[in-house]
């Protein structure tokens, strides 16, 4: 099992996720989007998995609402746009290989445990 942890701040969500690998004793490896921008086949696999590119967009609170991607409507430019700024992103994106959560989803990291 490899999880990354994709993350453009720590926030509790953030927290959250790492707590929940370190109490299982499973390694975890955080990717700071601000110096490790995630490329566009990460981008589009994070799109795939949250069920599209405008679910990867922070809407939470006034700074991440000015931000001119919480405005756009086209997956291809929501895409370029985080791709150039991934600091729009939601965090955290946790990533088990192909399997990828946006946000926190502990039932789902609970299977990918059990599954091996």
């Amino acid at each position: 099992m490899n999880i990354q942890i994709y993350a453009a701040k720590s926030n509790p969500d953030v927290r959250k996720a790492e707590r929940f690998f370190k109490e299982r004793k499973i390694p975890v490896q955080y990717v700071d989007v601000k110096k490790h921008r995630p490329g566009r086949r990460e981008l589009e696999l994070f799109a795939r998995a949250a069920g599209s590119a405008r679910a990867l967009v922070d809407r939470r609170g006034k700074k991440a609402l000015e931000h001119p991607v919480a405005h756009m409507t086209g997956d291809a430019l929501i895409l370029s746009e985080l791709q150039s700024d991934p600091m729009a992103l939601v965090s955290p994106i946790v990533r088990n290989g192909n399997k990828v959560t946006v946000g926190v989803d502990e039932a789902e990291w609970a299977r990918w445990i059990q599954n091996g």
